[in-house]
């Protein structure tokens, strides 16, 4: 049967408390190189975990920002859209009134040449102004029947339809998308918009200005939109903007419950470090008695 190795008193106090701040220096390097004083639940159960909560919803809550983003530039398109066919409607409105204007026939036919080339460019915008899939002006499944897409954002990262915050930002509705289609249609007639527009007397500037009320019914409609999609995008920048803050202030919390002060780790290690000497040293003066007994042989 093995023999048990006996200690003195002084060597296991001393040895025990040298074995102690071992363990110290070790859990301080630690820190140092992760930059955290809580590592894992054996470090601070109730720090960690509640770091790690606070991590997730942040993390939930960057999807939901993505969406709001996402939200924004999908209006945003819709607009551009809208500002482009304003444009073009206005062109299309000098050139009905310049028509009135001109006398000869000639001339009226031209620019009935170029009104229905500008015409052409209204419904493509509309067709064009979609981002991801997603078109607010033109539904290019059924565009004549449902106007444009619905867009639905979500502010939060609940799952629960009760608690969910968001917002629904309509298309544009197929009154309205009718509305200025109307107006890049209404002067054609049924003989064609060149043989209206190149007609003289009562008839032709009847006919030009019918397009130039139906130009300006459109106008409205377009502006209207632009800015009703418009106050969506302040709401939607409104809401990104905070959802970010929050998300700063979520990472900051956990920060706070989980990472070191450096700078105190730092001075903590060199503390520990001299008291590892002295405790090496302690640790030679107690076994110097029990070295002693050597010179009685």
């Amino acid at each position: 049967m093995a023999q048990e190795i006996t200690l003195s008193t002084a060597t296991r106090n001393n040895l025990l408390s040298l074995q102690n701040t071992t363990s110290l220096i070790g859990r301080t390097q630690e820190r140092l190189a992760t930059g955290q004083k809580v590592n894992s639940a054996l470090d601070d159960a109730l720090a960690f975990f509640k770091a790690r909560n606070l991590s997730a919803r942040a993390s939930d809550l960057s999807s939901v920002k993505d969406g709001i983003n996402e939200g924004i530039n999908i209006i945003r398109a819709a607009v551009q859209g809208l500002e482009s066919m304003e444009s073009v409607l206005k062109q299309m409105k000098a050139l009905a009134q310049s028509a009135i204007s001109a006398p000869e026939s000639s001339t009226r036919a031209k620019l009935a040449s170029q009104f229905n080339e500008l015409r052409s460019q209204v419904d493509n915008l509309a067709e064009d102004s979609s981002y991801n899939g997603v078109n607010l002006l033109k539904n290019n499944v059924t565009p004549f029947q449902s106007g444009g897409d619905q867009l639905t954002v979500k502010f939060n990262e609940r799952i629960d339809a009760s608690q969910v915050n968001q917002l629904v930002v309509s298309g544009l509705n197929a009154a309205d998308f009718n509305t200025i289609m109307a107006a890049s249609a209404q002067a054609t007639g049924t003989a064609g918009v060149t043989t209206v527009w190149g007609q003289t007397g009562t008839a032709a500037v009847s006919g030009i200005n019918a397009a130039i009320r139906a130009i300006d019914s459109a106008l409205v409609t377009v502006r209207q939109a632009a800015q009703n999609f418009g106050t969506n995008s302040a709401m939607l920048s409104i809401r990104a903007e905070f959802t970010t803050n929050i998300i700063n202030t979520l990472r900051g919390g956990a920060q706070e419950l989980v990472n070191a002060d450096l700078n105190e780790e730092s001075a903590n290690l060199l503390s520990l470090q001299t008291r590892q000497q002295l405790g090496t040293i302690s640790l030679g003066i107690a076994q110097q008695s029990e070295q002693s007994i050597l010179r009685l042989f």
